[in-house]
């Protein structure tokens, strides 16, 4: 097999590259960087040049039929930029990509560009809470409606469709924190035959364990501040999916004015390199140390979607390559308790986030959800002594050596 002279993959080599392979020499690396680099250039300029009047003229005949093959402006597009795009796209089976600086940067524009007044939204109970706090309170303002229906409640959620107002589905799979997995091909199949658009956060998952377009979801999603980019050192979110639609949310971008720094793009690029290998690794490790904990006496439930207890473990294993890297877990006491087997943990850090290098740790009802009061938080599914372990690249053997000797004075 042969690549073409820019670097981009054959339509049969992207049928079989792996994930890993993807991750380095996705559609957006190129083989004939400026100087000879083999990294991507970072391109850090707000505006870009035309050699005369001619050239303006022909890039604008170009821009007006569809598209152009160069930058006019950063707002609308910078280099950098494109090549992770191109390379994102690749990754998650989709025709285009279109880059934001954070995850709910993406879905709050993408939302307000599919959405409009008398819209009528539906979202899953266990969905990432300002997804759940966009949708329900500042779309409320602007005349959408929002449904919440309880998650892998197929027949409520067919039921919620509103004819001809009903605009979008939208889903996590795996949730945050529990892990809960969408059947992605019931729900694209509801999605089609109701004529209402899917919409997939799949940040837990990335697309080396999952890719929902590949189910016949409309758009994927994914907080590239987690796993993506790997390191906790940058923001940035993706939405992926067929080139039609990502051009109008690519020229939404340009009105809304939510832009990734190139410098940041760069960054993603370089952590998506070995995306594959940090993700092998963090599979393996949160496997095992949810089998671990889910023994211990200390321990009062585990939600992992590998564990054959989790209630969507059949799902997870019809669809996901691997189980994800994280980990939620109820100890067995008070929120006191809870705390003081966090504090004796000596590998991770305490932390908010997810996806990167190092191990991270929190507990939801000091952190994430500490503005709302015990009744709220059990409301929305957090009990006091309620745990979220994200899995870092760290030896599992050091991990599991690291909860055993926290949960030894238990």
């Amino acid at each position: 097999m042969t690549s073409t002279s820019n670097g981009k993959a054959t339509d049969a080599e992207r049928t079989t590259r792996g994930a890993g392979t993807t991750a380095v020499h996705g559609d957006g690396t190129r083989r004939d960087e400026p100087y000879h680099a083999l990294a991507t250039p970072i391109l850090q300029s707000a505006t870009f040049t035309f050699r005369d009047s001619d050239d303006v003229a022909s890039y604008m005949a170009q821009k007006y039929r569809g598209g152009a093959a160069r930058e006019e402006y950063g707002r609308y597009g910078n280099p950098t930029v494109a090549q992770v795009e191109a390379k994102l796209a690749a990754l998650d089976g989709g025709e285009a990509a279109v880059l934001y600086p954070s995850g709910m940067s993406a879905v709050s524009s993408a939302l307000l560009t599919m959405l409009a007044p008398g819209a009528h939204v539906i979202i899953g109970d266990d969905i990432y809470r300002h997804t759940h706090e966009f949708c329900l309170g500042f779309l409320k303002r602007y005349g959408v409606e929002t449904t919440v229906v309880p998650m892998g409640d197929y027949g409520a959620l067919e039921a919620a469709i509103i004819p001809k107002q009903t605009r979008l589905i939208i889903s996590e799979s795996p949730t945050n924190p529990y892990g809960r997995v969408v059947d992605l091909a019931r729900l694209a199949e509801i999605g089609k035959r109701q004529r209402v658009r899917t919409f997939v956060d799949s940040t837990f998952a990335t697309p080396v364990n999952q890719r929902p377009l590949d189910f016949g979801i409309d758009f994927v999603m994914h907080s590239a501040t987690k796993f993506l980019a790997g390191h906790n050192d940058l923001l940035a979110g993706v939405i992926i999916g067929r080139a039609d639609r990502m051009a109008a949310l690519r020229e939404s971008r340009g009105l809304l004015g939510g832009i990734v720094d190139p410098g940041a793009a760069y960054l993603l690029d370089r952590g998506l390199k070995t995306l594959g290998v940090r993700i092998k690794q963090q599979n393996e490790s949160a496997l095992a140390l949810a089998r671990y904990l889910e023994a211990h006496l200390a321990i009062e439930r585990v939600w992992y979607p590998g564990l054959e207890s989790h209630p969507d473990h059949a799902v997870a294993r019809a669809q996901m390559q691997g189980f994800g890297g994280v980990v939620t877990f109820t100890v067995r006491g008070d929120r006191a308790r809870t705390s003081a087997f966090i504090d004796r943990l000596r590998i991770p850090y305490i932390a908010p986030s997810l996806g990167g290098v190092e191990s991270l740790i929190q507990q939801p009802a000091l952190m994430s959800h500490y503005d709302l009061t015990p009744e709220e938080r059990l409301a929305q599914g957090v009990p006091d002594n309620l745990v979220r372990f994200s899995t870092g690249i760290e030896d599992t053997a050091d991990l599991l050596a690291d909860f055993a000797q926290a949960l030894a004075t238990l």
